[in-house]
């Protein structure tokens, strides 16, 4: 069968369609030229159909290298460390704070006879609530700074922000270095900062479990460490609400480790442990949920279940032995 007998047939109705569009277009144009709206063919590109012939121009901005998050992290850092917090923005937003918190939560602040008014002090607390660090930092009348996730500092306005009351950006479960290295050397100088080592909010029930980095800073400087409980800030917040509940914060005697001449992993988990035994007694003194207990109703139901089963095993030891 002859193929070329088929194109003019081809051609014939391809004119066809073209004319067919001419004639919409015609048409569509006729129609809106009474109301002044201007009706514009798209470009003929000479392609098949649904195949781009070049493609479209691209924004300069979008072709731009974007900047890495890292690159503005270690800038955030940096101004941690040169700069400080910014002392026009720390102490009033502190003067309006510290009177809001104590007054509207009704804080309760146990243990403040052990903080030493000068010197380096690196605090361990569990982690409830986002007014944790600030609860913190209303026990001592100098600045102090705190690790917080690199998520909130996403939007320039807010990383400037907290930047500026003393937080700098960490990256949760990836062993940041530079957040490590930053709250070193915050410590060396003279200063105080704020971990979590729970390595985020453990809301409710008892306690979550720690990681090893406070254990790390407390061989690595040196400094005393200061166990802290905060508890009742988890019903602070309710959506958008910040509603008024009793919070009660207690410090602990601060703890002194030797620094060896090389810290293992072995070693700062040990350290870990036993800063976050000091932790979950400050905890219980409190009225948490200690982490080996149970509800009294779970308990007992496994009483009477344990009584049951003895009661069974009794009954068929008598039948045996009758």
């Amino acid at each position: 069968m002859d193929v070329s007998s088929h194109a003019p047939a081809q051609q014939g109705a391809g004119a066809g369609r073209q004319v067919a569009i001419d004639g919409r277009d015609a048409l569509a144009r006729t129609r809106t030229r009474g109301l002044g709206i201007a009706v514009r063919r798209p470009r003929s590109t000479g392609s098949a159909p649904g195949v781009s012939a070049r493609p479209a121009a691209t924004d300069a901005r979008s072709t731009a290298p974007a900047r890495p998050a890292s690159v503005e992290l270690n800038a955030l850092r940096e101004r941690s460390l040169r700069r400080g917090v910014n002392p026009l923005i720390y102490w009033p937003v502190r003067a309006l704070l510290v009177p809001a918190l104590l007054i509207y939560f009704r804080t309760r602040r146990i243990g403040r006879e052990h903080l030493p008014r000068r010197g380096p002090l690196l605090f361990a607390s569990n982690h409830r609530s986002f007014l944790d660090p600030f609860i913190i930092g209303t026990l001592l009348r100098r600045p102090v700074y705190y690790m917080a996730k690199r998520e909130l500092f996403e939007r320039r306005w807010q990383a400037w922000l907290l930047n500026a009351l003393g937080a700098f950006p960490v990256d949760r479960g990836a062993g940041d270095a530079g957040a490590m290295d930053t709250a070193r050397e915050i410590l060396e100088r003279g200063d105080c900062v704020v971990v979590f080592p729970e390595g985020t909010r453990v809301r409710p029930g008892p306690l979550g479990q720690p990681r090893r980095g406070v254990g790390r800073l407390a061989l690595e400087t040196g400094v005393p460490v200061v166990p802290v409980a905060v508890i009742g800030t988890e019903d602070v917040r309710r959506r958008w609400r910040i509603r008024p509940r009793r919070v009660q914060v207690r410090v602990g005697r601060p703890l002194r480790f030797p620094r060896p001449e090389r810290s293992s992993p072995a070693l700062a988990a040990a350290v870990t442990e036993r800063i976050w035994a000091c932790v979950s007694l400050q905890w219980e003194w409190l009225g948490g949920v200690p982490a080996q207990s149970r509800p009294v109703q779970q308990r007992s139901d496994s009483s009477a279940r344990r009584r049951r089963a003895h009661q069974k095993q009794d009954q068929r030891g008598e039948a045996r032995a009758a």
